[in-house]
């Protein structure tokens, strides 16, 4: 019953988007600089095509295949990960042209002024090349328009080897099995298994609206190389445009085939680019914000990068099988934000989580292609599945799910050794060479979460075991520093203790995760107050806490630490560990320095523009933080659906909601110099503590805060 008054919600909102453009106000170039890691594409939300252009690669600053600041292009790929730290994908490279290239590399230089991009659209006019190229997407086809210049020397550099990666040297061997079958002069099918951040193989189809020859196999660039490049020329009877669709699937060729049979039959690229946009402008719509223009693109670009991922690697009239799970970041904020804005995705989210945990045993820490890469610690599936059975989601299985959940955390995985784990009270860094704090930290929440979950269900035994797990965390508090140190297995401290420089698994190694031990002692979301009374009360820890934001020491990158970004004294917003701390404040009662500490971050760390982003958005987080902030509340802890209020930065937003029903933000007094909170009401009526839950947002209402200076 949910699913279908959640899809109804869908269909009305559909009808009634036209009523505003809320595209217009999305920049998609937003966070394409520096260390956003963001790039434009072509795709639909949740898509599994992100089809758009490939300006650099084979480095940390092009895990997404593109920086705003370049002038060429190597050609536009069929899918993308947006914002994340590290590369993958990039598959079936495409760079069209006009008669004979002699350059030694296939890249065209362009104008940034020829450049546009809107959500589920992007063209560009490649200057070398001689073409205008314009591309939008269903979820698993792309469909590019290349206009020529000169018809008759129409031609198609096809790229089978290429694909984002971290170096050079990968890319010339990361194919480890391919075909192409040129089955007729309008068609191309195949697959290739490469092998990056997972090693997944993918399948497709090729489709022209005009006949293709092949002009020319280039020669291999390395001896490694497997996968060819091809150049096709056409002939173009018709005007000066060829038309490409592009399929992709994990499954197989013809499932490649049948996406581009149930989703794309035709060629009109422009009605195609009329329905994105609009079904696009219904997912913006679900958050109406008033405000000057400058924070519309803030909201709304923060709203689109939101959609963008998960991916949908469920092929065409198959189950909805979301991957590109970034779990270690998104757990924090964009799941609890998803309840909110797109409760009909939330059982096809946990129902991804149980097939893949169907597939290795295990929930999904971090995954790429259906498939899981290590990459991150904890398993943060567990909170996004309980908070989805807390805020009474049913559309699965409950009790797998919980059985998930428990295999999970009692069974090893590559980061969590769980032995050591319930031996010793922690990941001793003796035995747990790296990140052992963190990794410490990061389960001690699971635990409570998978506590919650077992609570609800009537399992006491397993609940009295994950909440003694869940304060774990006190274990690794030192007293003498007030900070969580690392403990070998005999109980010494950790000597000498440095608590500036970060550290990082695969490079620098260290005891905390892309971070120092200043960024990750607030890391408790579950037990704030078993936190601050390990201080010895409200007031020394915020004196800590106050020390967190002011205290200014230059960090040594004795390995790759560019994640630790944003900094605000030793605050790292760029990273997100940080992203619950500025609320702590509230939480030990002086929410004053909370809303100050909102809006500092909300005016230093978010632009208009392409450098938006202080660091990588990471499939969405950094944005679902920005908006949850400037409505004026944020999930700490974001299991179970209560939220911290801080103060709004905006005048009004209001949520739509299943039934009809709207939940209304209204900042009265509201100015750039009002930052502070008077009180706060909801439904008329006035708070007596500085939190609401999710069910007082479901039921719809209005949630005013009376601002002052």
């Amino acid at each position: 019953m949910k699913r279908i008054l959640y899809t109804s919600l869908a269909i009305l909102l559909l009808a009634a988007c036209n009523e505003q453009d809320y595209t217009k106000y999305v920049n998609v170039f937003a966070g394409a600089a520096d260390l956003g890691h963001c790039m434009p594409c072509a795709c639909r939300s949740m898509g599994m095509i992100k089809v758009g252009p490939e300006s650099g690669n084979w480095s940390w600053d092009y895990t997404g295949g593109y920086q705003y600041k370049d002038s060429t292009l190597n050609g536009f790929s069929q899918n993308r990960i947006n914002g994340t730290g590290c590369p993958d994908l990039g598959d079936l490279l495409m760079f069209p042209f006009c008669g004979d290239w002699n350059a030694p590399e296939y890249k065209s230089r362009f104008g940034k002024a020829n450049e546009k991009g809107e959500p589920g659209y992007y063209s560009v006019y490649l200057d070398d090349s001689r073409v205008f190229a314009e591309m939008t997407a269903t979820p698993h086809v792309s469909i590019q328009r290349y206009r020529f210049d000169d018809p008759a020397q129409a031609n198609l550099m096809i790229d089978f080897q290429s694909g984002i990666v971290g170096d050079e040297n990968t890319m010339h061997h990361k194919i480890k099995a391919c075909e192409q079958n040129f089955i007729d002069p309008y068609h191309i099918t195949g697959n290739a298994r490469t092998v990056m951040w997972v090693d997944r193989w993918y399948y497709y189809e090729i489709e022209f609206d005009a006949p293709y020859t092949i002009k020319e196999q280039l020669p291999f660039r390395r001896d490694d190389e497997l996968a060819p490049r091809y150049v096709l020329s056409f002939e173009i009877p018709k005007g000066n445009t060829l038309t490409v669709k592009a399929s992709i699937s994990r499954n197989s060729i013809e499932a490649a085939h049948n996406n581009i049979a149930l989703e794309l039959p035709g060629w009109n690229l422009d009605s195609l680019r009329t329905v994105s946009h609009d079904e696009w402008n219904e997912i913006l719509s679900r958050i109406k914000v008033k405000g000057n223009r400058e924070q519309k693109n803030l909201f709304y670009s923060s709203m689109y990068r939101l959609f963008v991922h998960p991916d949908n690697v469920g092929d065409a009239g198959q189950p909805v099988r979301y991957s590109t799970l970034s779990l270690w970041d998104t757990y924090r904020a964009a799941h609890p934000l998803y309840t909110l804005v797109a409760p009909e995705r939330v059982d096809d989210f946990v129902n991804s989580m149980i097939a893949q945990f169907d597939d290795y045993g295990q929930l999904p820490i971090w995954s790429l292609w259906g498939q899981e890469n290590w990459c991150m610690i904890g398993n943060h599936s567990v909170p996004v599945i309980v908070d989805a059975y807390l805020k009474g989601f049913r559309g699965f299985d409950v009790e797998k799910a919980y059985y998930a959940i428990k295999t999970s955390l009692t069974t090893p995985l590559p980061k969590s050794d769980w032995t050591q784990y319930d031996k010793y009270g922690y990941f001793p860094f003796d035995m747990t060479v790296n990140e052992s704090v963190s990794r410490t930290l990061e389960c001690c929440y699971d635990d409570w979460c998978a506590a919650q979950m077992a609570k609800a269900l009537g399992k006491e035994d397993d609940y009295n075991f994950f909440i003694n797990r869940s304060t774990f965390y006190k274990n690794l508090f030192d007293p003498s520093t007030g900070l969580m140190r690392a403990k070998d297995s005999e109980g010494n401290w950790r000597e000498p203790f440095d608590v500036f420089t970060p550290s990082h698994d695969s490079t620098c190694g260290g005891d905390y995760t892309e971070g120092n031990a200043w960024q990750y002692t607030w890391h408790v979301q579950h037990d704030v107050q078993g936190l601050i009374d390990l201080y010895g009360g409200a007031e020394p820890f915020l004196t800590k806490l106050d020390s967190l934001f002011i205290l200014e020491h230059e960090m040594t990158n004795e390995g790759f630490v560019k994640d630790v970004s944003g900094l605000i004294g030793q605050y790292a917003h760029g990273n997100e560990p940080s992203h619950h701390v500025a609320y702590l404040y509230t939480l030990a009662g002086k929410p004053h320095r909370t809303e100050e500490m909102v809006s500092t971050i909300c005016k230093t760390q978010y632009k208009d523009g392409v450098d938006g982003l202080c660091g990588n958005d990471d499939c969405g987080q950094m944005s679902a933080w920005y908006i949850f902030s400037v409505m004026g509340f944020y999930p700490v802890n974001p299991c179970g659906g209560e939220f911290i209020l801080g103060a709004p930065q905006l005048p009004e937003a209001e949520l739509q909601l299943p039934d009809g029903k709207t939940f209304t933000i209204v900042a009265k007094n509201y100015s750039p110099n009002n930052i502070h909170v008077d009180h706060v009401e909801l439904n008329g009526v006035r708070l007596d503590a500085p939190i609401i839950h999710y069910e007082d947002i479901m039921c719809g209402g209005t949630l005013t805060f009376y601002m002052t200076e």
